[in-house]
Formats: structure tokens, C-alpha cells, sequence
């Protein structure tokens, strides 16, 4: 399937990504996620955005990205496929709508007391947060996570796998905007965990967007700062 129109969309995208990153909005869509050679969505890009030439079938979006993330339980991967999901899902509404449904059929069929359940938590969660920041950046795209609470859903996830690191990074980038007492601790264990973590110490070293832009450490860090200077 060809994106015939994604030139100017892909443009509009990237000055809002830029506008928002100070602050720290949209981190969810405009920022890859370094998943090494693990498998995800098929992706020719080079930057974090889809080219405009891909030829993948959006009518499988479902499908394969739960396939994706039964087969993998890094958190990482699924985040970094669940981006690619809602970019590719902005050209097929319905197909991101389905993709919606079926990961909050997915947890609310899983048992909440396992790392799988608080998995399948998490990915309802931060798939709804990723896709309410598309529909910021994009008004046309409807809001199908409206009535979701990814934050409270994440959080829930949080209780079964309090200490998992790469889990309180996605945590602390869906709460950049608050709320404060959440995110400073989301931000505090993803950095803390890092130190036995290559994955994700690599990914908190990344720079948001290009090389002068500040890393997603000093992101999370700053945002977390930030808010405590204002209380």
C-alpha cells in the first residue's frame, strides 16, 4: 500500500515533533526505539519516520503486531512496534482502531498478576497514549483511545513488574506532562535499572531528535526536574 500523500503529512509531523519536544510531547511517535536485531514491523526507513514507499499491508496490522509482541517479551520491542503500528495505522484508521481493541481484549483476557498480564497492561496503556499523541499532531485522526486512562492502566502494569526498568522508561515518557509524583519515580528506576540493562542504557543515550538535541536520559530527567522546581 502506497502513501501517496505522506510528503506533506511527513513534514507536518516533523515541525510539530520538533515544536513539541520542548515540551516533551510527542516523544512516543518522533523518537525510535534501539531494538537491536530484534523482529518488529517492517521498517525501510531510516529516521523515524515512514518514507512514503512502503508497500506493507495495513489490513495485517493487527495480526502481526500481536504476533510481534507474543513472541517477544521486551518491553523495548514492543514499544518501538507499537510506534511503528500507529504510524502506519494513521493511513488505515480502522486498522489502528482494531489493533486498539484487540490489545485491551488481550489484557483484559490475561491475568493481572503475571509479567505477561502486566505486559498485556502496559501495551493497552502505552498504545493508547501513542495513539492519543498522534491524533495531537494530527486532528484528523480520530481518538479512539479518548476513554482510556493510559497512565492508570501503565501504573497497574507497574504493580505486577514494579522493577522492571525498560517498563518505568516507556512509564516516564508517557508522563512527561504529569502527573509529577509518577513520572519523577517512573524516571528514577528506568535510570537506576539501566545499570544492568546494555539495552536500555543505549536507548536513555539516544538523542531525541538528531544530534543537538538533548538524550531521552536528560529527558526524562528534566522533565522530572522540572515539575519538582515548580511545586
Amino acid at each position: 500500500m502506497k502513501f501517496k500523500t505522506l510528503p506533506y503529512a511527513a513534514a507536518l509531523i516533523l515541525t510539530l515533533c520538533f515544536a513539541a519536544s520542548a515540551l516533551a510531547g510527542p516523544p512516543l511517535l518522533c523518537h525510535t526505539f534501539d531494538i537491536g536485531d530484534a523482529k518488529s514491523l517492517p521498517w525501510i526507513s531510516h529516521s523515524w519516520n515512514l518514507t512514503g514507499s512502503e508497500s506493507y499491508d495495513i489490513k495485517n496490522l493487527s495480526a502481526d503486531t500481536l504476533s510481534i509482541l507474543s513472541a517477544d517479551s521486551t518491553v523495548l520491542v514492543h514499544m518501538e512496534t507499537l510506534r511503528r503500528a500507529a504510524l502506519y495505522g494513521q493511513h488505515d484508521p480502522i486498522a489502528a482502531k482494531q489493533l486498539l481493541l484487540k490489545l485491551i481484549a488481550r489484557a483484559d483476557s490475561s491475568s493481572k498478576s503475571t509479567p505477561a498480564g502486566a505486559l498485556a497492561l502496559f501495551d493497552e496503556g502505552y498504545f493508547a497514549a501513542t495513539l492519543d499523541q498522534l491524533h495531537w499532531i494530527k486532528k484528523d485522526f480520530p481518538n479512539f483511545a479518548q476513554g482510556l486512562d493510559a497512565n492508570a492502566l501503565i501504573k497497574k502494569a507497574l504493580q505486577t513488574s514494579p522493577n522492571d526498568a525498560q517498563m518505568n522508561f516507556g512509564a516516564a515518557l508517557v508522563t512527561l506532562e504529569g502527573p509529577t509524583s509518577d513520572q519523577r519515580g517512573y524516571a528514577r528506576k528506568a535510570l537506576a535499572g539501566a545499570s544492568s540493562d546494555p539495552l536500555l542504557t543505549r536507548n536513555l543515550s539516544t538523542h531525541f531528535i538528531g544530534p543537538q538535541s538533548e538524550t531521552m536520559a536528560d529527558m526524562i530527567n528534566r522533565n522530572s526536574n522540572t515539575k519538582v522546581a515548580r511545586q
